[in-house]
């Protein structure tokens, strides 16, 4: 039997196509705030549900003001990633057996914006949740999250 040329191969192309089977890798965006911290229980619902892997990413801020002067903004970013890796393990170990999830722990130093969006792209995360900014100043310049959803590259959810 011959193959008509109008019909698709059934060969797998070997590229990567986002969404076909549902998300296989879920990011959150995670500093230790409490709408970050909901942002992460959200998204760890949503990979237990898709059976998807939840990245957790932190991004370390580095100040350039305080980078400039020798403030040891390191040592204190460093602090928060080891306090969100030991709160995630604490979890994952409560919950163990009722509420199993495949996760990872990404950290990155650098602007947020751009070190979740790199992180989302090198992970080819299915879908971004970041929890909602809480501070008052990123209502005039604008928060990370509308800076994602803006570059419309991802699904990003808001988590409030």
């Amino acid at each position: 039997m011959e193959q008509d040329a109008q019909q698709p191969s059934r060969e797998p192309s070997g590229r990567f196509e986002r969404g076909t089977d549902g998300p296989k890798v879920i990011l959150v965006g995670v500093d230790g705030s409490d709408s970050s911290l909901r942002a992460a229980a959200y998204a760890g619902g949503l990979a237990r549900r898709q059976h998807a892997l939840l990245a957790v990413v932190y991004v370390q801020p580095v100040p350039a003001a305080g980078a400039a002067l020798g403030v040891p903004v390191a040592e204190a970013t460093d602090a928060v990633a080891e306090d969100l890796i030991a709160q995630i393990r604490e979890a994952t170990e409560r919950t163990r057996g009722i509420f199993d999830v495949r996760w990872e722990f990404h950290t990155l130093r650098g602007d947020p914006y751009h070190g979740l969006a790199d992180a989302a792209d090198q992970l080819k995360a299915d879908a971004v949740v970041v929890g909602a900014s809480e501070q008052a100043g990123h209502r005039i310049v604008g928060s990370v999250a509308v800076r994602l959803v803006k570059a419309g590259r991802w699904p990003v959810t808001v988590v409030p």
